[in-house]
């Protein structure tokens, strides 16, 4: 079981003896930096061994618990704010157990207020969270008020523990008094922060990191403005190896968008300075940039919260810089989200791979065709969103899940089969390709099991030897090119699986296929005809090339043709590997 999550990057099996002594000892050390702290054993145990060390929801690391059997994940602490309900479903899924969750917004199927919108690319920021849980799970519910930031979680079957401002008049809170705002600034209330501000900045040379840091910190209290909301800093490429910049940027975790002077020059400010145009090629440093980033992550035009602030270097320091402060209409944080392409296999959930479960659970929307999504639909929870397009729109499906990705959600794609094969991988590289390095969200693809796998054990062993795949759908590939590798399949003998084989638009190919492929093989040459596999309604069949019946195939059908020494021996079919002393007759 450790050896299962430490693979998987989800625990530190710890190797050094005199650590290892007592766990004690070990989890006093370790205790005020860990993140979460995974144990396999019993909750009794566990409890007792971490007793001295709780101390409140804010500093306290996520506790786990895990049978030695894998079958059950009991987040025993840190269930919200520290996400050990989310790791507790992860890890359930890598090992194909259930995730235990004993709080009230899971039991009850409801958002957890206080730790839902890390899932949303959202930062939390202050208030009293506490009180709010107790409110939330209390028959008065929260008053809701969202000021910027995706709206997507509003579809959520998991909504139902708080009242949007305004929206039912049983005693609401007036305007500016909601209980949970989402939003870019500071306030009353609790706040979840959207990551939807842009700072441009412009400084002298060698200007010391503590003008930045003062100029930044100053500003935005000066608009109520939390840095929590910050999406990122944008100056002029001239300033790319500014060490203060630098800085800056890596301790917050800021991304830096930089810009050449004839990009920002067009773009209109309302304090442009000649001075600045003499010296750096445009007009505008803090004021251009702030927008331009504000504009590119959004494309839509921005708000200048904060028009040009200067900072000063005080006694010891160096230098000088301005700084403005634009809101994008957008959140945008590719950073924090990820793109995650998952096959769901030919259907059956117990065909899936830990990974795929992992990934399935981590992510806060799925996007597919809505026949795959109804194959996975029991793996998803009410706090995961589904977002479902047409069989024909694998582009807009792609553009859509990367667009989330970029806002900072974790995203799950869903092909069919494996979405490294005829599946939705290659698009959706093609799309991150194209986006620049700094709008790239962590890209993963999760293998799945093919249809063509799925089909061979079924039938026996009839992938022993070379084979190859081969789409005769037209709509993406010229027929011509599809014939010229069926050409090339027949006379270098291979196995052939024939994927979409035949619709009711083009019912001609697959005979034309039969043709080409028999043009090398005997008519004697086993045929699998394989239908809806996995499902229900599977249904599978041997022929031979002579008497394959074409009006029983269509696109729920593959189509398995052996090579020429492919056989079928009691029911099994086979295509000998030819390994040395084996008994082939």
């Amino acid at each position: 079981m450790l050896q299962r999550l430490r693979q998987a990057g989800l625990v530190h099996v710890v190797r050094d003896p005199e650590e290892a002594e007592a766990s004690a000892p070990w989890l006093a050390r370790h205790w005020g930096t860990a993140d979460a702290v995974v144990a396999v054993g019993a909750c009794g145990l566990v409890t007792r061994l971490i007793a001295p060390l709780v101390g409140d929801k804010q500093s306290d690391p996520a506790v786990l618990v895990v049978d030695p059997r894998g079958r059950f994940v009991v987040p025993l602490l840190g269930g919200h704010g520290a996400g050990g309900d989310r790791l507790a479903e992860e890890i359930a899924a890598l090992v194909g157990g259930q995730a235990v969750l004993t709080g009230a917004g899971a039991s009850q199927g409801r958002l957890p207020l206080d730790a839902f919108g890390q899932a949303w690319g959202w930062r939390r920021g202050a208030g009293d969270w506490r009180s709010l849980m107790v409110e939330a799970a209390g028959d008065c519910r929260p008053v809701l008020r969202q000021e910027e930031g995706t709206t997507l979680w509003e579809e959520l079957e998991a909504t139902g523990n708080f009242k949007t401002e305004g929206g039912e008049a049983d005693g609401s809170k007036a305007h500016g008094e909601a209980a949970l705002v989402i939003g870019p600034r500071s306030g009353a209330g609790c706040r979840w922060h959207p990551p939807s501000l842009w700072l441009g900045i412009g400084c002298e040379r060698d200007t010391s990191l503590p003008v930045l840091e003062r100029l930044v910190a100053q500003g935005l209290a000066q608009q109520g403005l939390a840095p929590e909301a910050v999406a990122g800093l944008a100056s002029i490429d001239r300033k790319g190896d500014e060490p203060a910049l630098l800085a800056l940027a890596e301790q917050h975790g800021w991304p830096l968008r930089l810009y050449d002077a004839a990009t920002l020059a067009a773009v209109t400010v309302p304090h442009p300075s000649e001075a600045v145009a003499r010296e750096m090629g445009t007009p505008s440093v803090a004021e251009a940039a702030a927008l331009q980033a504000a504009w590119e992550a959004a494309s839509e035009a921005p708000r200048l919260l904060l028009e040009k602030r200067i900072g000063r270097a005080a006694t010891g320091e160096r230098g000088a810089a301005t700084l403005a402060v634009a809101l994008a209409t957008r959140q945008w944080a590719p950073q924090r989200g990820s793109l995650h392409l998952v096959g769901s296999g030919p259907g059956p959930i117990d065909l899936l791979s830990g990974d795929a479960r992992r990934a399935l659970a981590t992510a806060t929307v799925w996007v597919g065709y809505g026949l795959y999504l109804d194959l996975l639909e029991p793996l998803r929870r009410p706090d995961q969103l589904r977002r479902e397009g047409r069989l024909t729109e694998e582009r807009a499906r792609c553009a859509e899940a990367l667009d989330l990705a970029r806002q900072g959600l974790d995203v799950a794609l869903i092909s069919s089969g494996d979405s490294g094969i005829y599946g939705m991988a290659g698009l959706a590289l093609e799309l991150w390709l194209q986006l620049p390095v700094l709008d790239r969200p962590a890209f993963t693809v999760h293998p799945g099991l093919s249809a063509l796998q799925l089909a061979a054990a079924r039938a026996g062993a009839p992938l022993m030897h070379d084979f190859c795949t081969i789409s005769l759908s037209d709509r993406l590939t010229p027929w011509e090119v599809i014939e010229r590798r069926l050409k090339g399949a027949a006379s270098g003998d291979f196995v052939v699986a024939l994927y979409n084989p035949r619709s009711l638009g083009r019912p001609w190919q697959l005979g034309r296929a039969i043709e080409l492929l028999g043009e090398g093989r005997p008519a004697s040459t086993p045929v699998l005809l394989a239908r809806q596999l996995g499902r229900a309604e599977e249904a599978l069949s041997l022929h031979t090339l002579g008497t394959l019946p074409e009006d029983k195939v269509d696109m729920l059908t593959l189509v398995l043709v052996g090579n020429s020494s492919t056989r079928i021996q009691d029911g099994r079919m086979v295509t000998p590997r030819g390994y040395p002393g084996a008994a082939l007759a």
